[in-house]
């Protein structure tokens, strides 16, 4: 008898663990968003005859599920720690940690991805700067992979292919490597980009090879709030928050960017922002179609346009001090068609900067 209530007992609890989770997942108010994971969540699929029966609904019901299931954030990081720890799986969600940094795996490298690029760039050259008096040049930003692969015997892309074959695309551009003025300190532990206070002998090396010089000299001014970066969500593992650093310098006073989206001046530095789902946007406010940066105590006329993507708004204060004015360009949200309505092409430097990671996945180029 005692075994017998035993197997009923089993049996009942198991019951209330999968109903009382059925009836908490129904009751539960759908959420939008996922703030670890900084994505929208699947939301309840619309029924209708053709879904049902194409499979469609179910395809859906399953997604909507998965992303609306109770304490989901709580039961990823239990999966990640036993796959780190338990099993010792060496990535988990497509990222992998090492030495307390985390990196997503992205490779083998893909060459239409990295000609896709070229072709767009070369549009742009050809359209806007093509016999014209315009220095362009193009520099590549390596993601963390390239410092923590081989060490670590993680698969890599072939970074000397990727820059070899992008030089060899963008034969009107002087190509200025800066992959041995950084190292994986210089990148934050939780995300993909570079750390500003840890850039600048890169900015000065870029700055110069272009006839500009940086005095330096720069005061470090510390977020209120710890930094997560977008790896933080997506290994779903239990790290501390990091400090969020900017630079500033008496050049840098009084510089001011203007958005062409909103027609507002906007701070080089937002300190709400990094309180927000992204707080890498504390750097020129996130992603954004086209920026100018303003610098009224330039000792130099001259002007640069800065092709770029989000590693750009970090490194765009700095090289600030040597031009009157930097014009950055994002063409992941402009088409390059349009560019001859907001920037007169004349005599500016020119300069591609872009990561490998967006390079090697390049189909948000327009």
């Amino acid at each position: 008898m005692p075994e017998k209530r035993k197997n009923m007992a089993l049996v009942a609890l198991t019951c209330i663990f999968l109903y009382g989770f059925l009836l908490w997942a129904v009751i539960k108010p759908v959420d939008a968003q996922s703030v670890s994971e900084r994505r929208p969540l699947a939301a309840p699929p619309a029924a209708s005859w053709d879904a049902v029966f194409s499979g469609k609904f179910m395809t859906d019901f399953e997604e909507y599920a998965l992303d609306q299931f109770p304490l989901r954030d709580g039961l990823r990081t239990v999966k990640a720690i036993t796959s780190l720890y338990a099993f010792r799986q060496k990535d988990n969600n497509g990222v992998y940690m090492q030495d307390g940094y985390i990196s997503k795996l992205d490779y083998p490298l893909d060459m239409p991805s990295v000609d896709y690029a070229a072709s767009r760039f070369r549009y742009v050259y050809e359209q806007y700067m093509e016999d014209k008096d315009m220095a362009v040049y193009l520099s590549v930003i390596p993601d963390k992979n390239y410092y923590m692969a081989e060490e670590h015997s993680a698969p890599a892309l072939d970074y000397a292919g990727l820059t070899a074959a992008l030089r060899d695309r963008l034969d009107f551009a002087r190509y200025i490597d800066i992959f041995p003025f950084l190292e994986l300190s210089d990148y934050y532990r939780t995300d993909s980009h570079w750390r500003q206070e840890n850039i600048t002998d890169a900015a000065r090396y870029l700055a110069g090879q272009m006839g500009v010089t940086l005095s330096g000299g720069y005061t470090q001014s510390l977020a209120e709030v710890p930094f997560y970066g977008v790896y933080y969500g997506q290994a779903a593992l239990p790290l501390p928050g990091e400090e969020l650093y900017c630079l500033s310098s008496a050049a840098l006073e009084d510089c001011r960017a203007y958005d062409y989206e909103t027609r507002t001046y906007i701070p080089i530095y937002d300190p709400e922002q990094a309180e927000g789902r992204d707080p890498y946007a504390f750097f020129l406010a996130g992603p954004k179609s086209l920026l100018k940066i303003e610098n009224p105590n330039a000792t130099t006329g001259k002007e640069l346009i800065l092709f770029r993507d989000s590693f750009g708004s970090s490194i765009a204060p700095l090289l600030a001090e040597g031009y009157a004015s930097i014009t950055l360009v994002d063409i992941r949200y402009i088409s390059p068609q349009m560019l001859g309505q907001f920037i007169s092409f004349t005599n500016q430097d020119v300069l591609f900067l872009y990561s490998t990671s967006v390079l090697n996945n390049s189909e948000t180029i327009k």
